[in-house]
Formats: C-alpha cells, sequence, structure tokens
C-alpha cells in the first residue's frame, strides 16, 4: 500500500466492515436511497470524501457525497428529483426536499489522452484545470482526489471501505497529505491551497511535510482563482466553528494576504494592535457561537474584518472635511470595491455591513428621545455586539458600551429618563456625566455639551404675512 504524497495503489486495500467503524445507522437516510437504487440499478456506488472520513473520525458529516460508474444522464434517468450542474466538472444533484444528495461520476486520469478526450480538458499556462468532463473507473478517479483522508471509498455492497492512498492510515496519524506531486496538485487547482488550512484546521491533523512546503510559495497562485468562489472557501474556514486556527493557519502561509490584503497590511503596522484583537475576539466568538449552536452571520463577520481599513480611511477623509459619517460611508465604499478584487462579498452582505458600520458612530449619541429608537432597528443588535467587542480591545470607549447595555435591561419608564438631557444617569459623552466617548465629549454630527443648535429663521411664504 503507497501512503506516500507521491503515489496511490492500482490495488485498494480493503477493509470489511467488522475492521472499521463506519455504521450506516449514522448515513443519512436519502443517501442511502441513491446509494441503493444505483447499486440495484447494476451500478457501483461508494460514499466518498469528507463523509466517510468523519465517520471514521466519530464526527457528524456535513454532507454525503456519492461517487459511481453511472453517467450524469443515466442517474437523472433513476432519479426524477435529479437536476444535472456545472460546467468545470458536471455532477448530478439528487434533490430531498432541502436537503441534496451530490452524485459524481468516477472521473478519468490525465494519463494517455485520445483525441476525442483532449477536447474535454482544458488547463490554463499555470496548470489550474478549467474543464474536465471525462469518465473513468474507480482506479482513474482516486488520482483526481486530493488528500488521502478524503480519498476513502465506502462500498455499499458489503459495506467495506477501499483505500487507495493510505488514507486510513493517515487518519489515525491525524496527518493531511496530498495525493500526487503537491506543486503540480496545488497548480491543477489553487484552491487546494486553502483546503489544506480548512482541514488542518478543522480536524487538528498536521500537514505532512511534502504537503505543507509549496503552501506559502504557491500562495500568489491564489489570484488566479474567481474571487466569486474564494468568498464561499472563506465563508467555510470561518464559519465553520474553527475559525482561529483557519485565520492562524492563513497567516501563516501568506494566505491571508492574498484574501485580504488591505486587512493585512494593516495588522502588521504599528497601528494595528486594536484590530488584531478585535478581529481574533471576533473569530474567538464565532467559533464560541458555532459550538454552542448559536447562529452566526457572515455580516458580521466582514464588519470585523473590514472595520480597520474603513476606519483608516474614514479619519483621512474627515481630515479632508467630510462629516464623520459620510466619511465613514464613502471609506466602506472604497474599501468594499477594492475587496471584491480579492474576495467577491455579494452586495446582501456589504449593504448591511455598510449600516452596521455607521450605527457605531450613532450609537456615541446617548441623549435624546431618537436614541431609544436606534434600539428597534433591525440591525440594532449586531451593532451593539460589534460595539461591545471593540470596547473590550480598545477601540470603544467602555463606558458606551456599558450605557447600551444597561438601556437594554431598563423598563420603558427608565429608559425615557435615562436618555433626558441632563440625566447623571451615566451615560458617556453628553452634559452632566464623568465619561466622554470623544476629546470634544459630543457624537459625531452633533452640537458640544452644554451649547444649544441655534435653531435656523424660518422662511415666510411668498407674499409675506400681510398677504390676502
Amino acid at each position: 500500500m503507497a501512503s506516500s504524497a507521491t503515489g496511490a495503489d492500482s490495488q485498494p486495500r480493503i477493509i470489511p466492515r467488522p475492521e472499521h467503524n463506519v455504521s450506516r445507522a449514522r448515513i443519512s437516510n436519502n443517501a442511502l436511497k441513491v446509494l441503493y437504487r444505483l447499486r440495484d440499478a447494476g451500478y457501483q456506488a461508494f460514499l466518498v470524501g469528507g463523509g466517510v472520513r468523519d465517520l471514521m473520525l466519530g464526527r457528524e458529516p456535513k454532507d454525503f457525497d456519492i461517487a459511481t460508474d453511472a453517467h450524469p444522464e443515466d442517474v437523472r434517468r433513476l432519479f426524477r428529483n435529479c437536476r444535472l450542474i456545472g460546467r468545470r466538472f458536471r455532477l448530478a444533484h439528487v434533490y430531498f426536499g432541502r436537503d441534496i444528495v451530490e452524485v459524481a461520476t468516477f472521473r478519468a486520469s490525465e494519463d494517455d489522452l485520445d483525441a476525442d478526450e483532449e477536447a474535454l480538458l482544458l488547463k490554463d499556462d499555470e496548470g489550474r484545470i478549467l474543464r474536465d468532463n471525462r469518465y473513468g473507473n474507480i482506479e482513474d478517479d482516486i488520482w483526481r482526489r486530493d488528500f488521502t483522508a478524503n480519498a476513502l471509498y465506502y462500498n455499499i455492497a458489503d459495506f467495506s471501505i477501499w483505500d487507495y492512498a493510505g488514507g486510513v492510515d493517515d487518519i489515525r496519524a491525524g496527518l493531511l497529505r496530498l495525493i500526487g506531486d503537491p506543486e503540480a496538485r496545488y497548480r491543477e487547482d489553487p484552491v487546494r491551497l486553502l483546503r489544506a488550512v480548512r482541514f488542518a484546521a478543522k480536524l487538528g491533523f498536521r500537514v505532512e511535510p511534502g504537503s505543507e512546503a509549496p503552501l506559502r510559495p504557491l500562495a500568489p497562485l491564489l489570484e488566479s482563482v474567481p474571487p466569486a468562489r474564494l468568498f464561499d472557501e472563506v465563508l467555510k474556514m470561518f464559519l465553520g466553528g474553527h475559525a482561529v486556527p483557519s485565520y492562524e493557519l492563513l497567516r501563516r502561509y501568506g494566505h491571508f494576504a492574498q484574501l485580504f490584503p488591505a486587512v493585512d497590511a494593516l495588522l502588521d503596522s504599528e497601528s494595528g494592535e486594536p484590530y488584531r484583537a478585535l478581529l481574533l475576539e471576533t473569530l474567538e466568538n464565532t467559533d464560541q457561537r458555532v459550538a454552542e449552536d448559536e447562529p452566526v452571520t457572515p455580516v458580521f463577520l466582514f464588519c470585523a474584518l473590514l472595520w480597520g481599513p474603513v476606519q483608516l480611511r474614514a479619519r483621512q477623509l474627515e481630515a479632508e472635511g467630510e462629516s464623520p459619517i459620510q466619511a465613514l460611508l464613502l471609506a466602506a465604499d472604497e474599501v468594499a470595491d477594492r475587496q471584491q478584487r480579492h474576495v467577491a462579498v455579494p452586495r446582501r452582505i456589504t449593504t448591511p455591513m455598510k449600516e452596521m458600520m455607521v450605527m457605531q458612530l450613532r450609537l456615541q449619541k446617548t441623549r435624546g428621545r431618537r436614541v431609544l429608537g436606534m434600539l428597534a432597528r433591525p440591525r440594532f443588535r449586531a451593532a451593539y455586539d460589534l460595539l461591545c467587542l471593540r470596547a473590550r480591545v480598545g477601540d470603544a470607549d467602555p463606558a458606551l458600551a456599558e450605557f447600551w447595555t444597561g438601556l437594554q435591561a431598563m423598563d420603558e419608564a427608565e429608559r425615557a429618563a435615562a436618555v433626558e438631557p441632563g440625566s447623571r444617569r451615566g451615560a458617556p459623552g453628553d452634559a452632566g456625566t464623568g465619561g466622554s466617548a470623544q476629546p470634544s465629549g459630543a457624537a459625531p454630527g452633533e452640537p458640544a455639551p452644554g451649547k444649544r443648535r441655534r435653531r435656523r429663521p424660518r422662511r415666510r411664504k411668498p407674499g409675506g404675512s400681510g398677504a390676502g
């Protein structure tokens, strides 16, 4: 059996059911339906990839993917609830309500291509595979898998596990190892650089030295990956419950600089300490929420990620004469636009993200009836949570976070009294309090404490008061 990074055996090590811990009782019923129907129709049917790996590790798989010798059109004929997707790789999705079982046909190896097959395989100058819809057998398919831990096949025919690349031993050793030549495999699909980080962080595995060596030198290859695809990978790394180790590995291998260049440059600067702390606090908080089965949102994630560069640019625009809110809005637009070239963040995320950022300024106002209206804003809770994290790392006044925390705990009458001008209930940055959120003691766009806003004279209607 070959378990090195440079090869896989043509004959598998077959592990019978009594010698492994993968049980049908832990495989989804919908995946079993697909496996059994393929088998009953005379096709080979295997559960593959991360599902087998996670079952062996005693984890709950997120997805159950299937590999078969049936072509996509054959799968569609077997399942009326099937849809074929993908141009780069043709796949069959079998739908059971919201549950999707992905079925992939065994892919062919790249060796000995005939003229017809060459038209189905397209690579760019860097060796990245752009399209490949050639079909083969299981012995070919093994070479198209990336890591040995993801290259195990659970055979529904006899419940055995087929291991061509030493994946069972690597899983038991906690080792992440590429199949084939590491540099060539990363060049085929540079997203494998991020997958190495994600699996190492998620599983707590060590990256095998031969597979680890190219990770930093080949980081610039990520520039050739479509930004929309990188957005999907970022969500998997940062919202999957292992954001902190993913971030640390991304920084170690230089991948973070490719994904978020403006953020990376700020984190390494002299003024970057509060933003480093804010980002780590955010990622730790996200991991904790995932562990407690609490909801997490990419809006909050990207707001915390881009807050540093946005705030830095907003200060420059303020110095040029823009109002604080306008400066922040312009800065958020500039930073988000530049970020799209690297990780394409959809507008459905950037729009509420900007709203959260502006609310960081509005939350500095603690006097007047309009303050109570902030509590009913749809983004208030997220903006408040961000304010608390900023206060914790020294990027905002802790007294401000305490004010909003206390205000939420009050009843209606207490809230009204707390925001009255002249109230001494401890709100920062207003007259009669001991604290100030800004050196001037005023929130952005508000008059300084102790000064009354001068009213503009009302314009008379045409014709004057004596018009008849």
